[in-house]
């Protein structure tokens, strides 16, 4: 069982696609969200504060009870390196508290994945979930995977970091060579699932590829990847009970947004 992900020695365990949310049950409470662009103006999420205050509520009215924000950082558009990120993390969980929106926040990244991306870490410039040194989200080009990857994987997994690959679903080199990923996966690799894939709002290639990785237990970790309060949304408890399904186990499912990583 992997470890949950923690904040100062503590579980990211609390209180708590698109708008057609199921109503929350306690099966589907507590959930936390480890891929979320929440931040107002910080990349291509939400412009303004109020549209992530949307995004909060909606989010809470689904059960999640945690985010960890986690904007573009260094792929050529976006550079956020992590002071900003935590500053601007810790302005938003300001207005959360001051409008009663009941989710916890903690400053992540989505790294563009480069060679360095260990280095980067080390120096401060970039960081792992929550800066515990732990884990980091790493995303690739939607139809590449770059050269490099099993070394520098091998050089986070030295330094004790676990390398959390976001939507592998959604690459087009894993949906036809999905040994690819499995790969990564056996040199110490996870993965991030994002739940409108599994629903299907991403497209039929996302979907059948999402539930294959589901099924072959190669998918480890279910998250929003939501950028706006309208379409792409912190929802999380349909693709879980989706997830539940295909596993033949609820609470294997529950466990991708309450335990892992």
């Amino acid at each position: 069982m992997l470890s949950p992900v923690t904040a100062n020695g503590h579980k990211l365990m609390s209180h708590s696609q698109n708008k057609r949310t199921p109503k929350k049950t306690p099966m589907t409470m507590h959930m936390i969200d480890l891929h979320c662009h929440i931040l107002p103006g910080t990349d291509d999420g939400p412009v303004s504060a109020d549209e992530s205050m949307d995004m909060g509520r909606l989010a809470v009215s689904d059960g999640i009870s945690a985010i960890i924000t986690t904007p573009h950082t260094l792929n050529g558009m976006y550079r956020n390196l992590f002071p900003d990120i935590q500053a601007r993390t810790e302005d938003l969980q300001r207005m959360f508290t001051e409008q009663l929106i009941g989710i916890t926040l903690y400053p992540g990244a989505e790294e563009h994945f480069r060679p360095g991306l260990t280095q980067r870490i080390l120096s401060g410039e970039s960081s792992t979930l929550n800066h515990t040194g732990r884990y980091v989200l790493v995303e690739f080009p939607f139809h590449t995977v770059p050269p490099g990857v099993k070394d520098e994987f091998l050089k986070l997994k030295l330094e004790g970091i676990i390398p959390v690959i976001a939507h592998p679903e959604r690459n087009t080199v894993f949906q036809q060579h999905v040994e690819h990923l499995v790969d990564l996966i056996s040199e110490g690799a996870i993965t991030q699932i994002t739940a409108m894939s599994i629903t299907g709002d991403l497209g039929l290639e996302a979907r059948n590829c999402s539930h294959r990785f589901l099924e072959d237990r190669i998918a480890h970790v279910i998250a929003s990847d939501a950028h706006s309060s309208d379409y792409r949304t912190p929802v999380l408890s349909q693709a879980v009970t989706i997830a539940g399904e295909l596993l033949g186990d609820p609470s294997e499912a529950m466990a991708m947004v309450r335990e892992r990583p």
